[in-house]
């Protein structure tokens, strides 16, 4: 018996196959609507070149589905509702290498096998597992209440007035009535959009930005407005001329370590946007999930503005677990209200009490804060020895970050970071091209860099032969 290469399909499957595509391919491009009658089996045998069983086949799979239905008697029928648009139909796309989806998919989707110094998050084995640990076992005492029911409206009250006395510690004046536990740092936004934002509006983000701020957006069928993000933040006189043209509801960006450039905002620029924003009763979303890893706290737009016109949101992703997940957001006590009836009737309820408690504990963990402070030491001299072996190869920092785990790197001329991450998707690299990050399509010459993925020399090797079969 041969091996090394698949077996055939046996042929009335293929064309069982063949024939649900022909039905799907009706479908989309409008030949068969909601309620429409299929074909009969006798002639749809006859129009396909194939036998009645087969048809039959095809129509039980296609049920099965939930695409088309049975009436005894009368035949198949369409579906009353066809499936909801695609994410990725719901603008032109030039390019779909370059889609926000992109690196996400690829990050997410990928075995133990691939290397990753395109995603957005620690190695495994950089992270506090041992109080993660610690405090799972813990939690196997916990009451029953906490590993079988649904956790309360705003979340665990001891994680939100520890959230709290964090917040106080930046200046920020936030009672936890004033604070919401979300599934995620995402969730939170989503939230927020749902609350604040109709399909039509316009929203502001930086250019580039977390590209998952775009592929969000799109989901609630907003206008999206970028900003050309500079050293110390957005252009502000671009972006005054983008408040008064386009009356956005929100601005959304990063605060501490911007993603994916690694920049911090100054004070300067902080104060021109609330001025700016006040003016025209624009609300901003402050993402701080990177916090963590500054050197020295920043200025916080939550801070100088009071929680008044400013949304923080935040998670534990980045330095605790991606996998307990477990979000926040802080702002107005009215708006609080308002979302938590969002919450509930989207989630029904916050986060996973098992979440919560888990980040409760180990955020009280005596070896959490050495943790971080561990993490920003070897953070640093990941960046450092990450930046000469890419300049080595022609890839030079568009700026040196304060902390975080991203380089903003520009390609040698003439290379598109498509057509690399391309190649180097081939030899099980994963790279986040330049523009997956921009609105404006204006970063092809970037790669962003997460400097804790590449300690495996391979990913070098690869990124150069990626270079070289891009030149030109």
């Amino acid at each position: 018996m041969r091996t090394g290469s698949p077996l055939p399909e046996p042929r009335n499957v293929t064309r069982t196959v063949e024939v649900m595509d022909a039905i799907r391919q009706r479908m989309a491009d409008g030949r068969l609507s909601p309620g429409d009658r299929l074909p009969s089996i006798r002639r749809f045998a006859t129009a396909m070149g194939v036998s009645p069983s087969t048809v039959v086949e095809s129509y039980d799979r296609l049920a099965a589905e939930g695409v088309i239905r049975s009436r005894p008697g009368s035949g198949f029928y369409v579906s009353g509702s066809l499936p909801p648009l695609a994410l990725a139909e719901a603008e032109p796309r030039r390019d779909r290498a370059i889609d926000p989806f992109w690196v996400s998919r690829q990050s997410l989707d990928a075995d133990a096998e691939m290397l990753k110094p395109g995603c957005g998050w620690l190695p495994a084995d950089w992270m506090p597992n041992a109080a993660l640990r610690r405090a799972i076992r813990r939690l196997a005492h916990a009451d029953d209440a906490v590993l079988a029911d649904y956790g309360s409206t705003h979340g665990s009250l001891a994680l939100r007035r520890l959230l709290a006395r964090q917040f106080a510690e930046e200046g920020i004046a936030a009672g936890a009535d004033q604070i919401l536990l979300t599934g995620s740092g995402t969730q939170a936004i989503d939230l927020i959009c749902r609350f604040l934002l109709r399909p039509g509006d316009a929203v502001l983000i930086d250019d580039p930005c977390y590209f998952n701020f775009q592929a969000l957006l799109r989901a609630h069928q907003v206008r999206i407005v970028g900003v050309p993000y500079t050293r110390d933040g957005p252009d502000t006189a671009l972006f005054a001329e983008a408040l008064a043209e386009h009356r956005p509801r929100l601005y959304i960006t990063n605060a501490a370590l911007h993603n994916p450039t690694g920049a911090t905002m100054s004070p300067q620029t902080a104060h021109r946007l609330l001025k700016a924003a006040a003016a025209h009763n624009v609300t901003i979303v402050e993402d701080d999930i990177f916090a963590g890893f500054e050197p020295d706290p920043s200025p916080r737009l939550a801070a100088l503005d009071g929680l008044s016109q400013v949304i923080r949101i935040g998670s534990f992703s980045k330095t605790l677990s991606a996998s307990v997940r477990c979000g926040y957001l802080a702002a107005r006590p009215d708006w609080v209200e308002a979302l938590v009836d969002l919450q509930v009737a989207t989630n029904f309820g916050g986060p996973s009490p098992v979440s919560a408690e888990l980040v409760l504990a180990t955020l009280g963990d005596a070896g959490y804060r050495k943790h971080l402070e561990g993490l920003r030491r070897r953070l640093a001299r990941a960046r450092r020895e990450t930046a000469d072996r890419l300049a080595a190869l022609g890839l030079h920092p568009w700026l040196m970050p304060r902390g975080g785990f991203y380089l903003w790197c520009s390609l040698p001329d003439g290379r598109d970071a498509a057509n690399v991450a391309r190649t180097a998707l081939d030899e099980r690299v994963i790279l986040a091209p330049g523009n997956v990050f921009s609105v404006s399509q204006s970063a092809a010459g970037y790669l962003r860099f997460n400097v804790a993925q590449m300690s495996d020399p391979r990913v070098f090797e690869v990124l150069k032969r990626a270079i070289a079969a891009a030149e030109g």
